[in-house]
């Protein structure tokens, strides 16, 4: 009886190479392999509805509320926040930094329009809270059904 046997050709050339093995060495020197970057992390979110509107939650820790903006158009909503932590210190020079500089961005569509001239936002310890409230169109009535 002949047993097959599932053979990659391709196998070979998933096993280390010399230069994953370089940026492993120097990982934990503090010094991050050729063009990697730094990520900050995505805005986790809860969002809530009522008949009124809805209220956001976006976790934002560590920002200035400065550098924090906020647009809305119709069912779109766009959150953006700039962080910068890095200081030059003069006589003093960097062996290893994970704090950064960046952007985060999140954009979410919700399930009507809303009304942004009567939006508001609230940042406070790291939270950013916004109620935005719906449109409402002068044309929508409900009707009866006899």
């Amino acid at each position: 009886m002949n047993q097959f046997t599932h053979w990659n050709p391709f196998k070979a050339l998933t096993r280390s190479t010399p230069q994953v093995e370089f940026d492993d060495f120097f990982r934990g020197f503090g010094m991050r392999p050729f063009l990697e970057q730094v990520q900050l992390p995505d805005i986790r979110l809860d969002v809530s509805e009522d008949d009124k509107g809805f209220a956001i939650k976006a976790d934002l820790p560590g920002m200035k509320k400065e550098n924090i903006d906020v647009s809305v158009d119709g069912r779109q909503v766009t959150i953006t926040a700039a962080y910068s932590e890095k200081k030059e210190q003069k006589g003093k020079s960097s062996l290893h930094s994970e704090r950064c500089e960046g952007q985060v961005y999140r954009s979410f569509t919700l399930p009507s329009e809303v009304d942004g001239k009567d939006a508001q936002a609230h940042y406070e310890n790291g939270v950013l809270e916004l109620t935005l409230p719906k449109k409402t169109n002068g044309n929508n009535r409900r009707i009866k059904v006899t």
